[in-house]
């Protein structure tokens, strides 16, 4: 296979990166209704590690034994999962969707900043930096201007936002350390570690055994488990490697495009101009992350 075609292959599943986190929302929205969050995060990580342990008996594969790569997954994982999403979903309650869908999409930010400054594990530059630049205006335009007002106000809710944004950023970069384990491996033993987490803490603050919930709310939480999480984790520690810290967080921009896309497709909503410049915009911004470095990289 040629390099284009290779690259092409990566840019397509981070594309699908995008769909399926991006219309996670969709399916988080119809569970919570019905299941405390908390217990959806639970299920949603509780079968994510079901599929990937399937995943990893069907490669012939197993998870680590040592104590030290234990200690390294449930870093990984809190930053992924057990941190990122309690957060986002306690600060999802003071802030406006579509100002928290903006804060949240700051993370290729972070690691543009965290990469320059700090771990200097991938080459940065002009170029890069003006693509997330670029990628966070068209999530703006996306979204909407208006959804800006609301900064200041609320300022604990939207400072969650930023945080999740930040433990993504974080997430990208600390999952280059694992360069021993293929994807699912990274995967499976992310997810077990925060399901030794969520499990027990679900079922001390929230009891789901006195719930009662509908077989939608069910369906929901059980497809955000299958597919937005053991699905899209296996491609995100895959492009981890292939596009690196900066390009796999580049995926934020386009699932803003994702809720667009979905609404036009079942809701039969139209696309203003403001939001065609905003999806064009996006699509840029990912290209200029993803375009190839130049210059030699820090050291």
């Amino acid at each position: 296979m040629s390099a284009r075609a290779g690259r092409g292959r990566e840019f397509a599943l981070l594309a699908l990166l995008a769909i399926l986190w991006g219309s996670s929302y969709l399916f988080l929205k119809i569970a919570v209704t019905e299941i405390p969050p908390l217990t959806v995060i639970a299920i949603r990580v509780a079968v994510a590690a079901l599929v990937l342990m399937t995943v990893l008996a069907v490669r012939g594969e197993t998870l680590p034994r040592d104590i030290a790569t234990w200690r390294m997954l449930f870093v990984q994982s809190f930053f992924t999962s057990i941190g990122a999403w309690t957060i986002l979903a306690w600060g999802a309650q003071y802030v406006e969707s579509s100002l928290a869908s903006v804060l949240n999409s700051t993370s290729p930010i972070f690691v543009f900043f965290i990469t320059l400054i700090v771990t200097r594990h991938e080459r940065v530059g002009l170029l890069r930096f003006a693509g997330a630049c670029l990628g966070l205006a068209g999530v703006v335009l996306i979204v909407g201007v208006d959804a800006l007002q609301g900064l200041g106000q609320q300022v604990a809710g939207q400072l969650a936002a930023v945080a999740g944004a930040l433990l993504y950023a974080c997430a990208a970069i600390y999952g280059r350390r694992f360069t021993l384990m293929t994807a699912p491996v990274i995967a499976a033993g992310t997810m077990v570690s925060a399901m030794a987490v969520l499990v027990p803490v679900c079922m001390i603050v929230d009891r789901p055994w006195t719930l009662d919930p509908s077989t939608a709310a069910i369906m929901s939480a059980v497809i955000l488990g299958v597919f937005s999480t053991g699905l899209a984790l296996l491609i995100y520690f895959r492009l981890v490697r292939t596009l690196g810290s900066l390009g796999v967080a580049s995926q934020s921009y386009l699932r803003a495009g994702v809720g667009v896309f979905l609404g036009v497709a079942f809701l039969g909503e139209r696309l203003s101009f403001t939001v065609v410049i905003g999806l064009v915009a996006a699509v840029l911004g990912v290209a200029l992350i993803n375009s190839p470095p130049t210059g030699r990289r820090r050291q």
